[in-house]
């Protein structure tokens, strides 16, 4: 069954998830894993540094790509481009 066309979902960035909240919880989890694995290392040796990759999943790879999420996350369905004669311009979405 296919959706109208009309309630279509706003398309998202690649990092983007489908809310804010998700969004910022995915990033508590990854940065506190990233945190705890260097904070852990003095009382726990080298097997505190297995929360990195956990924390590195739970960021979609990297600080950055989580922060680019965040930045698409909360944009999705408010900005519209529109490219007219090889120039292209933001616009806000209709309400």
């Amino acid at each position: 069954m296919t959706p109208h066309p009309t309630t279509k979902a706003p398309k998202r960035g690649g990092f983007a998830s489908a809310t804010v909240p998700r969004h910022l919880a995915r990033g508590a989890v990854g940065f506190g894993a990233l945190i705890a694995s260097l904070a852990l290392l003095p009382v726990t040796g080298p097997a505190s540094l297995l929360l990195a990759p956990a924390g590195l999943i739970a960021l979609r790879g990297c600080p950055m790509c989580w922060a680019i999420g965040l930045a698409e996350t909360v944009s999705a369905g408010r900005l519209r481009r529109s490219c007219t004669d090889g120039r292209c311009e933001l616009t806000r979405a209709p309400s």
